[in-house]
């Protein structure tokens, strides 16, 4: 018994010196791409401020940088993965084939919030102008990532984004 043990114990310890320089690589590669990740939504607010972006237009560079952090702390993970030695072919082919998936069944929310997005950025129109878009008309009351709110004579309208932007627009003034 005691010699199982031994042989167990001396192909563990060989095993624990070979595999500890790619696990040291690994740690610091994705410590860096950590640092790296934080550092960038660091940048990308700093220059929101800078500009003196407020309101929804600050929301959409919080969401910029939240996604590019994100991405690259995937990014961080999956080299880190590959420096250990583990086959990453078929863990990369699997996101996207899941990016893919998602994408598919988000398809509507994803073009509402990018046609959110592009609606803030470009301001086609503001909140307190008088709208007429896909049959209704309103005055906007609220643009929002996913909808923009019109109000009409005590009525609430939700028009999704991505009908906004894909439809014609016509701006009569602001109120």
């Amino acid at each position: 018994m005691e010699e199982i043990f031994t042989s167990y114990a001396e192909r563990f310890s060989g095993r624990l010196v070979e595999y500890a320089p790619r696990m040291t690589t690994a740690v610091a590669v994705l410590v860096f791409t950590l640092l790296v990740s934080m550092a960038i939504r660091r940048i990308i607010l700093a220059v929101a401020a800078r500009h003196k972006l407020s309101g929804q237009k600050m929301e959409v560079s919080k969401l910029i940088a939240s996604a590019a952090n994100s991405a690259v702390v995937v990014l961080g993970i999956i080299s880190s993965l590959g420096t250990l030695g583990i086959n990453i072919s078929a863990l990369i082919a699997g996101l996207g084939l899941s990016g893919f998936a998602l994408g598919f069944a988000l398809r509507d929310a994803l073009s509402n919030l990018l046609s959110g997005v592009l609606i803030i950025l470009y301001q086609p129109f503001k909140v307190g102008d008088r709208i007429v878009v896909a049959g209704f008309e309103g005055d906007v009351s609220e643009i929002n990532l996913r909808y923009t709110v019109l109000r009409s004579d005590g009525n609430k309208f939700l028009i999704p984004n991505a009908n906004i932007f894909s439809n014609t627009v016509t701006v009569k003034g602001r109120n």
